[in-house]
């Protein structure tokens, strides 16, 4: 195997290999946020037309589950090898910054897409799903896994501990991602806060994700998948710069 393939697989080899953890866990989270979420505001929560707030609720869950986990592999793999030393054998193979790259996020989306999977296949045992436009759906769902993988490196290149992980994640991720529409509809939102919504974007991913499942959304699909592969282009480009110069990586 080449210098691409062996590294990709030993990504995939790593999370799928403690996939208890790295999946099943992902997955109950899910279904309680499903149970108590939806239990708790299903008769007050106001949602598309003709929607539960149970059926509304599910496509968000799934992505959140891809958009975390795709973020959790890519940073924690990387942090943990600076941390330990072993990085050093993967930059002296003759392994190019994209491979480095598509190895890395690929792993990443891999992981977010197991676990989105796994999410939307027990929820559905739950809720009365149906699939309006599924290749918006799949669509959003690969783009969002491969933005957050992306980040996910970023933020482990810059990070000198696993403190720094857990700050960005804790920091950064999670708020964007539960300020995003995954439990509510922006329009139910004052007018300010709408505005500052539309500048995050997450809420892209989740909005154009959740279009492919009920055909409805609080903004144009077209409009969401043109900020998600900007911010792609974006982060992706940002990334490869960083490995090319080696920014923390060579030291």
């Amino acid at each position: 195997m080449g210098g691409f393939p062996t590294l990709l697989y030993k990504e995939l080899l790593r999370f799928w290999k403690v996939s208890f953890q790295t999946v099943a866990a992902p997955v109950l989270m899910a279904l309680l946020y499903l149970v108590v979420f939806a239990y708790a505001l299903g008769d007050r929560a106001s949602v598309f037309p003709g929607l539960s707030y149970a059926q509304f609720l599910v496509p968000g869950l799934v992505m959140m589950s891809i958009l975390q986990n795709a973020f959790a592999n890519s940073s924690s793999s990387l942090i943990q090898s600076k941390i330990t030393g072993n990085v050093v054998f993967m930059l002296l193979p003759p392994i190019s910054y994209l491979e480095f790259f598509g190895a890395y996020v690929l792993a990443s989306m891999a992981r977010g897409l197991a676990v989105g999977a796994s999410v939307l296949a027990v929820t559905v045992w739950f809720v009365d799903l149906r699939v309006a436009a599924p290749l918006w759906a799949v669509a959003f769902a690969l783009l969002g896994a491969a933005i957050l993988g992306a980040l996910g490196l970023i933020a482990a290149i810059w990070a000198d501990k696993f403190d720094q992980i857990a700050a960005f994640q804790n920091f950064v991720i999670l708020p964007l991602t539960f300020l995003s529409g995954v439990f509510y509809s922006i329009q139910s939102l004052p007018a300010a806060w709408q505005a500052a919504s539309h500048l995050n974007p997450f809420f892209y991913m989740i909005d154009g994700f959740r279009y492919g499942f009920f055909g409805v959304s609080d903004t144009s699909p077209l409009a969401s998948i043109s900020v998600v592969a900007v911010s792609f282009a974006l982060l992706a480009a940002t990334c490869i710069g960083m490995l090319r110069s080696g920014y923390k990586l060579r030291q």
